[in-house]
C-alpha cells in the first residue's frame, strides 16, 4: 500500500518513517511539509539516512492522490482540519493523527480554541482506540490523544464492568517533553524544563473531551473527571496515575478479572503484576497498565504508561491502518522496548 505522510517534520511524522521503513504491506512514496521543501529528508535529519531519502514536498493534495493509498496527516492541530476535506470528498483514505477530527465541532473550537472541520467532514470520521474500535473497511479514522489513550485504557475495563464510583476518578498524567510538540516556547525551553517538574492546563487540557466522551460510550452517565497534566524532564513516555473508589461489594478479583476480560486477547496491552515505569514501554507500542488497592481508604490506584510518540501517536496510528486493512495487527510494530 503506497502511503504520504502530511507534517514530516513533526515527532510524530518522523516515528511514522521509522515505523513504516519496517512494515513489509506499506511503502512511503511521498512526505510534505511547510518548512525544508526541497530537501531530502535524510539531509535534515542525517540519522534516516539509508531509511528516508525522500524529498520533502509542498502539500499538494490532488499530487498525494495520484502517488498515494492513503495519507497518513501528523500535523499540529488546526491544520487537517481543512486540508483534510478535500481526500474526504474524494473519498480517499485519511488516517488524522492530531485533534481536528476526534471531537463535535462546538467542543473542539472551545477547547482547542480552533475553527473546526465542517460537520459533514467530522461525521464522517471514526475515533478508533485501537483495542476497541472495529475499523474494518473504515475509510476515514481520528487518531486518539497520547493523554488520552494511556488513560481510557486503564480506565474502560472499570467502567465498562460498573466496578468503580464514576465521580470519585482523578486523573494525574504526566509526559515527556515531546508531548508538547517541535514548537519552541518558554514552557518547553531547556533550563525551565531540566531538573524541573511542572503541571500545566489544570482542568483544560485538551484531551479532557476526548477521554470523557469515549468513557461515556461504555456508561451513558459517566460524569466529568478530574484531570490533571504534568510535564517530565524526560525525553519521551507517558504515565497516566488513576486514582477511583471501589462500588459496595466489589472485590479486588473484580478488578483483575474485568482488566484479564478486556485484554488477555489483546496484543498491546499487557498487564502488570507491579506498577510499571516509563521504561518498560519506551520504544515499543506496548501499554503496560498495573494496579493496587488501599483498603483503608477504598482507593484504587490504577498505572498505565505509555509511549507518547508511538502507542500514543504513531504507532497506534499504524496498528489502526493494519486494522482497517485486515492486515496482521502487529506489522511493523513488534518494536522491544529500549529499557535504557
Amino acid at each position: 500500500m503506497k502511503i504520504s505522510i502530511v507534517g514530516i517534520t513533526g515527532y510524530s511524522g518522523l516515528e511514522l518513517v521509522k515505523i513504516l521503513n519496517n512494515h513489509k504491506k506499506a511503502e512511503l512514496v511521498s512526505i510534505h511539509a511547510t518548512k525544508e521543501v526541497g530537501r531530502r529528508l535524510s539531509e535534515v535529519y542525517p540519522y534516516l539516512t539509508g531509511v528516508c531519502d525522500l524529498e520533502i514536498e509542498a502539500f499538494d493534495a490532488q499530487k498525494i492522490m495520484e502517488k498515494a493509498d492513503l495519507v497518513f496527516f501528523a500535523t499540529p492541530s488546526g491544520v487537517a482540519s481543512s486540508l483534510a476535506e478535500e481526500f474526504v470528498q474524494a473519498g480517499f483514505p485519511i488516517i488524522d493523527l492530531s485533534g481536528d477530527h476526534r471531537l463535535p465541532a462546538s467542543i473542539y473550537e472551545k477547547w482547542y480554541k480552533k475553527s473546526p472541520a465542517k460537520e459533514m467532514i467530522l461525521n464522517k470520521f471514526t475515533y478508533v482506540l485501537s483495542e476497541y474500535t472495529d475499523v474494518k473497511d473504515k475509510k476515514f479514522i481520528a487518531n486518539p490523544g497520547c493523554y488520552a489513550t494511556a488513560t481510557e485504557l486503564a480506565l474502560i475495563p472499570l467502567v465498562a464492568a460498573g466496578l468503580i464510583e464514576t465521580d470519585s476518578v482523578i486523573v494525574d498524567a504526566k509526559s515527556g517533553l515531546t508531548g508538547a510538540g517541535k514548537a519552541l516556547s518558554e514552557s518547553s525551553h531547556f533550563v525551565n524544563v531540566h531538573d524541573n517538574y511542572v503541571t500545566y492546563k489544570l482542568n483544560h487540557h485538551q484531551h479532557i473531551p476526548e477521554i470523557v466522551q469515549t468513557l461515556r460510550a461504555f456508561d451513558a452517565d459517566m460524569p466529568e473527571i478530574q484531570f490533571s497534566t504534568s510535564l517530565l524532564p524526560v525525553n519521551r513516555g507517558i504515565m497516566a496515575t488513576v486514582y477511583c473508589k471501589l462500588k459496595k461489594d466489589v472485590a479486588v478479583s473484580d478488578v483483575a478479572s474485568a482488566f484479564a476480560k478486556a485484554y488477555d486477547d489483546k496484543l498491546f496491552v499487557r498487564m502488570q503484576d507491579n506498577l510499571p515505569g516509563l521504561h518498560n514501554v519506551i520504544g515499543s507500542n506496548f501499554t503496560d497498565i498495573g494496579f493496587a488497592y488501599n483498603e483503608k481508604t477504598n482507593v484504587l490506584t490504577v498505572i498505565s504508561v505509555i509511549d507518547n510518540l508511538i502507542k500514543g501517536a504513531a504507532g497506534q496510528a499504524v496498528q489502526n491502518l493494519n486494522l482497517m486493512q485486515g492486515w496482521d495487527e502487529t506489522e511493523g510494530l513488534l518494536m522491544t522496548p529500549s529499557y535504557l
